[in-house]
């Protein structure tokens, strides 16, 4: 069955517009459902100015119904995935708002030290939200993936991500060495930067915070670190 947002037989007059281009300011007739359109006088490929992400943000054949997704359309379908973990995670973790809160900081961290250290956003935020979905405790250890991994199958997550996604959480324990990947160092960092953080609220624990940051494996995370001690 066809999508009927996708189904020219329900679209109504609306269906066809016009719209300028915003390099040229040249007329360009769009379909309801371009994701863009080429520009006949400069050539420039303008996005859709009045597409409707909906569905295509989360649903995994989007890509076959509306043809390849542009970065936009991409980001909008990651973020919502992310949204949507972050939710799982409240509710799995209940009253626990250590977890909660340990979990939300790594994130955070992790989409900063994702875009300083060009790694995969969608890859280290989802790992730094699941990291501690098993309820291991709140170390660095190994750690068991098949929660985090139900958790992305059931959400409809993209299967090279969540394979990824599983790697990371499953080497956290381990210091990053020479042969680790950038997302793995990202993810180290912000996980560590996450307990830091927590860490010196207390004072008695500055000197654990000053160790935890003493095993940065990024320039970035480094720098983050520095602030939260000084």
């Amino acid at each position: 069955m066809q999508c009927p947002g996708q189904d020219s037989r329900y679209w109504d007059g609306e269906a066809v517009f016009e719209s300028r281009c915003p390099k040229c300011s040249a007329v360009i007739e769009f379909f309801k459902d371009d994701s863009k359109r080429r520009c006949r006088q400069c050539g420039h490929e303008a996005l859709n100015p009045r597409i409707d992400f909906g569905c295509a943000s989360y649903c995994p054949f989007a890509e076959q119904c509306l043809g390849s997704l542009s970065p936009e359309m991409l980001a909008q379908k990651q973020d919502l995935l992310i949204e949507r973990v972050a939710l799982a995670i409240k509710r799995q973790h209940g009253e626990d708002f250590q977890k909660i809160g340990q979990a939300s900081r790594a994130a955070r961290y992790a989409e900063t030290l994702a875009k300083a250290e060009e790694a995969n956003k969608a890859a280290v935020v989802l790992a730094a939200y699941l990291a501690e979905i098993d309820g291991q405790p709140d170390n660095l250890s190994r750690r068991d993936t098949a929660k985090a991994k139900m958790i992305l199958v059931e959400l409809k997550a993209n299967e090279d991500l969540t394979t990824e996604v599983c790697a990371l959480i499953a080497r956290l324990g381990q210091p990053p060495g020479s042969e680790a990947t950038n997302n793995a160092r990202v993810l180290h960092d912000a996980w560590l930067l996450a307990r830091i953080t927590q860490l010196v609220k207390d004072q008695t624990m500055i000197s654990q915070a000053r160790e935890l940051a003493n095993t940065m494996a990024t320039a970035n995370g480094r720098q983050e670190a520095a602030k939260l001690l000084a």
